[in-house]
């Protein structure tokens, strides 16, 4: 019986990588993105490149509750057990980068963007699927160096990414009896993704390369390589950590 692996967020970045990860692992792989036509546009590419992949696309956006009985009958339908869960959806809040002064009802429009689009995304993920996790199974969920370093703006989205590391120890408690391991992973700049939107202005990037050890940024596939690391059986002793990728990143404003 092939494992069945939920990744949300799968159409871009570190998603589509940990789903081609998957894929090569010939795993049959439920992909979740808000986007239908970017999603299938990242199947495509992952087929293109693996052949054979068993991939399924699931357009949904898991920060709106409604989306969870949606996942629920999609996976019930499949008949397998949910053999891992990577959570790779977030985004920056639109308004974090806006003027510097800023009224409360902008500050509270950032920070309830940042938790939304980086907290409940997992959240929802998680506990509409904990019924149909196979025991011995795995989670994952993904934050950020900002988790440690804060922020741009009001520091909402550092501050929505530290809660998933509250949320995993807790995960990791509930789920141990039934050998289901609960991980976050922190990377540091990783370039190829969708997270700053357009792009970062040169300065900034090289700001962030400069800061590192290794003196460039991450690539997708590195952070995707960790997550299936810890979905595999030699990680399978691994839980309740927050694992950093960031090529020595120096924490810090």
């Amino acid at each position: 019986m092939p494992r069945l692996i939920v990744v949300t967020g799968a159409s871009a970045g570190i998603g589509k990588a940990t789903a081609k990860r998957f894929a090569e692992n010939k795993d049959k792989v439920l992909l979740i993105a808000r986007g239908h036509n970017r999603l299938t546009q990242a199947v495509e590419e992952i087929e293109s490149s693996v052949p054979g992949a068993d991939l399924e696309p699931l357009a949904l956006d898991m920060s709106d509750t409604g989306s969870a009985k949606t996942l629920q009958n999609h996976i019930r339908s499949t008949g397998l057990p949910v053999n891992s869960l990577v959570c790779c959806a977030g985004s920056v809040p639109r308004s974090e980068d806006a003027p510097e002064e800023k009224d409360v009802r902008t500050v509270l429009t950032e920070w309830q963007e940042a938790y939304e689009a980086n907290v409940l995304t997992s959240v929802i993920a998680v506990e509409c699927l904990l019924p149909f996790m196979a025991d011995g199974g795995s989670i994952v969920l993904y934050s950020s160096i900002a988790a440690y370093r804060g922020s741009r703006g009001t520091g909402g989205y550092g501050a929505a990414k530290a809660a998933l590391h509250s949320y995993v120890h807790a995960l990791a408690t509930r789920l141990g009896p039934r050998g289901i391991s609960a991980n976050a992973i922190a990377p540091g700049y990783i370039a190829g993704t969708d997270l700053f939107g357009g792009g970062l202005p040169a300065a900034r990037e090289a700001m962030l390369v400069r800061q590192t050890a290794l003196r460039r940024a991450g690539d997708p596939a590195e952070a995707a390589e960790l997550g299936f690391y810890l979905c595999s059986p030699p990680g399978g002793y691994v839980t309740s950590q927050i694992l950093q990728i960031n090529g020595g990143s120096h924490h810090g404003v």
